[in-house]
């Protein structure tokens, strides 16, 4: 594994997220109430990103059919999903987010 800075401290509002392109793999970070998250941008259920879904609370809905995943741990909570997508370490490091990432 290897860190990844992936934005400045401040660039990912509460609430919000970004896409990031590993060159390996596509992630989302987010943030919940200031704790950071990321997770791997690609729902179980048919393998489409979920950068246009949204956030409520710990949760990401994806856009397609609804699914939610948890941030915190990538479980699926609801059908059509029922596998849990990857989650990464998160930190803050010199004012930048990084992400630790397969290498």
């Amino acid at each position: 594994m290897a860190w990844l800075s992936v934005a400045v401290a401040d660039q990912i509002q509460p609430g919000d997220f970004i896409q990031v392109d590993t060159g390996n793999l596509y992630l989302l970070v987010c943030n919940v109430k200031g704790e950071l998250f990321a997770i791997e941008d690609q729902c179980t259920h048919d393998g489409s990103s979920m950068v246009t879904g949204c956030i409520e609370g710990d949760q990401i809905i994806c856009p397609r059919h609804g699914a939610r995943f948890c941030l915190r741990s990538g479980a699926a909570l609801t059908p059509p999903a029922y596998d849990a997508v990857q989650t990464f370490p998160v930190r803050l490091y010199d004012n930048q987010i990084q992400v630790d990432i397969p290498a």
